[in-house]
């Protein structure tokens, strides 16, 4: 690992570590990364970028070329991004992206209690993962203004190929992270903001950029993981246990570098869901059944409620098994391809109980009862159970150059292919094999293809020339395609008669163009575009023997940004970022509506697409063996797009609608350091203030004003690592999440409970022992003093970790 410590703001720490001269030799010397510049404006330097590097490689001169080949040892101590095992340098984040970037690496999580690749996230500045138990399908970032419903507010890549999936938005559409294992990780790259023009308006909220390692000789690693918790609420008090084994080989063999990862999870969630209905106040009957074990409790709104059983999801065993290919191949010593393949299987069973008994003894599922002497009508379907399971495939494929300066060109295409997916729901509770349905998700997936040149010049000194160019083109295809039938036997049944169905697809071709600028030794612009040209087609709903097809839509939209940046001293940055972006619909929320079980919502095939204007004033400053950060943030988003009910309309229509405008600013301040008061005391901390309104909503005129869902108006994070020695360390991390609403008229008052959205303050920590060079153990908790917070869901109780690594 090249950083002496963690940093912001791409590679901003190091460049002030270093004398000016040296920050002007380095730029020579990483100049593959992906932004590139050209002494031309842009309109004049497009036609020379769709040329490519290949006659700029041969023109390049032998002064240069030799200026290359001598310089990679000086990138290694200089440049913030490790170089590439492989042969290339690793760029994930230029250091002239005009953005906030906060970077993770494995020398400060290999110290955290990481099972899954997003559990490294967990600790950056205002940003949560809602991440409810190990192996959690439903894992969202939230960051900023965008809470963790609106998944399509994030985009996640790794070595450049899309594992976010823009299918939807919200939380059943979470980014592939099954496709990255965290052992493989170099590092971890998060951009604040949409305000380069090298993304597509998703990364409106956040963008992850996860570099992995390839090898640089003969190596194998496995890795054993155990991890239990105790949880008790309602009527549930028991221990949940799960694993996880991992194991990788790789080499590099001349110009030919592999490795080849497996992984296996699994493990049993504590209850997330609980049957629940509103206190009656009507008396029972002579002809209900008297029964006894409910639970009664004041929900989110401080309704008396009653707790029926586990139902929903209810208590989910998963078993996810992963395997990861990646191979890369120097042609020339500036010309590298690569391939990846990804498998991911995954199956689950979510098993529901009731709390209800008769007088006999018998569980009680449904129908007419009596309780405390009131009468309840249970529906069949409220304790009913489910299963299913999922093949998923990734291929992609990279051809880059990586020269010193001059002309550098990047292809990336990827395909991710859900093979097969069924998930099968009973039609009642209990136990047995009854009827229910059998819905089939294969057919569904996203294709990408990005393609990229870059300008760098020889001699970056401050003036005309000193630009830095980017260029591209980007196309990316969703479609969704789900089919329900009904079954005799929900478990193992075939299908039967048609129930419903839901389709479509949507198309985003891109271009864009981004100049960096130093036009004098202290000051730096950096300003581009991205037009974006957006269609939906093929979307039809079909419900029995009716099919309604929906009209094709189609959109399209510049998206500009600029940013401005001034080195007060060597030491002290500060910059002033301004874009556009549009987040355009997705397939689910266009065309899918649902009817499964007891659950009815509506599509939207008329919406929108979200326009968001952001700022952020930022100043960083390298100092205490470490960088501070100080941001003003704030995002002006109209025609937010978002599932709520229209009370306007009689009856109402719950559905995905455009909130008209929705405003959140706020404040973020933020340390990383090493050796930080005493020696090998790594430490990192921040404190983030947000306030997200809404200030227009017509469909509902009663959240008008408030608090937009699930926006907590404080976050705070502490970790630090106090490493002992060399063999051995201790981990102390703290999250903090203030109050925040889960209904978008602010009505629940009583959040801390099951249905609401909690505060919580949750304290984790981990020792690290290393008995020889290629051997680990660590053990760890999360949840120390076992906090019982919620996201509707209840997260995890105090767990328990247990882990054991050897390396060759």
């Amino acid at each position: 690992m090249s950083t002496p410590y963690p940093r912001s703001g791409g590679a901003r720490l190091h460049e002030r570590a270093v004398p000016r001269a040296l920050r002007h030799a380095r730029l020579v010397l990483t100049a593959s990364a992906p932004l590139g510049l050209l002494p031309l404006p842009l309109s004049l330097a497009f036609p020379l970028a769709l040329s490519f590097a290949a006659p700029a490689a041969r023109a390049q001169t032998a002064a240069t070329q030799t200026l290359a080949d001598t310089a990679t040892l000086p990138t290694v101590t200089v440049n913030a991004s490790a170089p590439s095992q492989g042969g290339a340098p690793a760029a994930a984040v230029d250091p002239n992206l005009p953005a906030t970037v906060e970077t993770v690496t494995p020398a400060q999580f290999q110290n955290w209690n990481v099972v899954n690749t997003e559990d490294v996230l967990k600790y950056l500045p205002n940003l949560a993962v809602r991440k409810r138990f190990v192996g959690d399908l439903n894992s969202i970032i939230a960051v900023h203004g965008t809470s963790n419903t609106q998944s399509a507010r994030g985009l996640v890549y790794a070595d450049g190929l899309l594992l976010s999936n823009l299918l939807g938005n919200s939380y059943s559409f979470p980014p592939r992270w099954s496709m990255v294992f965290p052992d493989q990780i170099q590092q971890v790259d998060v951009i604040y903001g949409p305000y380069s023009a090298l993304y597509p308006g998703n990364s409106l909220g956040a963008t992850v950029l996860i570099t992995t390692r390839m090898p640089k000789q003969f190596e194998a690693t496995a890795d054993v993981k155990g991890f239990t918790q105790h949880f008790s609420l309602f009527g549930v008090n028991e221990n949940f246990n799960g694993s996880e084994t991992s194991a990788s080989i790789g080499d590099r063999i001349g110009k030919f570098s592999y490795l080849l990862g497996v992984n296996h999870l699994e493990n049993t969630s504590q209850p997330l869901q609980f049957a629940t209905l509103a206190q009656s106040a009507t008396p029972a009957k002579p002809g209900d059944t008297p029964v006894h074990g409910a639970y009664f409790y004041n929900n989110q709104t401080n309704a008396r409620t009653v707790v029926l059983g586990v139902n929903g999801e209810g208590i989910e065993h998963t078993i996810q098994d992963q395997l990861k290919l990646r191979m890369q191949y120097d042609f020339t010593p500036a010309v590298q391809g690569g391939l990846t393949l990804g498998y991911w299987h995954q199956s689950y069973n979510s098993s529901t109980s009731t709390f209800l008994y008769d007088a006999n003894g018998n569980p009680v599922y449904s129908g007419k009862v009596a309780i405390d002497g009131d009468e309840y009508n249970i529906p069949a379907a409220a304790l009913a159970p489910s299963s299913g399971w999922s093949e998923n495939w990734l291929y992609g494929a990279t051809l880059r150059t990586h020269q010193a300066s001059g002309w550098n060109a990047e292809a990336t295409a990827s395909y991710y292919d859900v093979s097969n997916s069924v998930a099968r729901t009973a039609s009642q509770g209990g136990p047995g094999d009854g009827p229910g349905v059998v819905t089939f998700g294969d057919g569904t997936g996203w294709k990408t293809l990005d393609l990229k040149t870059t300008w760098t010049p020889a001699t970056p000194e401050a003036g005309l020339g000193a630009h830095w160019l980017t260029f591209g083109y980007h196309y990316d295809n969703y479609f969704l395609d789900n089919r329900t039938y009904n079954t005799l036997a929900w478990r193992d049944g075939g299908a039967g008669s048609f129930a419903n169905a839901f389709s479509g697809k949507t198309q985003t071709q891109a271009l864009y163009a981004q100049d960096a600028w130093r036009f004098l030794p202290r000051w730096k612009f950096v300003y581009g575009a991205r037009w974006e040209d957006w269609r939906a087609y093929d979307g039809y709903q079909a419900l029995g023997a009716s099919t309604v097809p929906y009209a094709s839509a189609s959109d399209q939209h510049v998206s500009p940004k600029a940013s401005l940046s001034f080195d007060v001293t060597d030491d002290l940055t500060l910059r002033a970022s301004i874009g556009r972006a549009y987040r355009f619909p997705t397939v689910s929320e266009l065309f899918q509506g649902q009817i499964n079980g007891s659950s009815i919502v509506n599509n939207n095939p008329n919406l929108r697409p979200e326009d968001d204007l952001s700022k952020e004033l930022t100043a960083e400053w390298a100092h205490w063996n470490g960088l501070f950060r100080f941001s003003l943030f704030q995002d002006d988003v109209k025609n937010t797009i978002f599932s709520q009910t229209d009370t306007t309309v009689i009856p109402n229509v719950t559905n995905f609608q455009n909130i008209g405008k929705v405003r959140s600013r706020g404040v973020e301040t933020s340390y990383q350091g090493q050796d930080v008061l005493l020696n090998g005391l790594d430490l990192a901390a921040s404190v983030a203030y947000t306030q997200s309104k809404i200030l227009e909503n017509a469909q509902n005129p009663a959240s008008v004003g408030k608090y937009f869902y699930r926006i907590p108006l404080w976050r705070a994070n502490l970790v630090a690592t106090w490493r002992f020695d060399a063999r051995s360390a201790l981990t102390v991390g703290v999250r903090y999440s203030g109050r925040q609403y889960n209904t978008l008229t602010n009505v629940d008052t009583n959040p801390d409970v099951f249905g609401g959205t909690s505060s919580y303050t949750v304290a984790d920590v981990k020792f690290t022992f290393r008995p020889t060079k290629t051997s680990e153990i660590g053990v760890g908790i999360d949840n120390l003093f076992d906090e019982r917070y919620f996201v509707y869901h209840p997260y995890p109780g105090r767990t328990f970790y247990c882990e054991a690594k050897l390396r060759l």
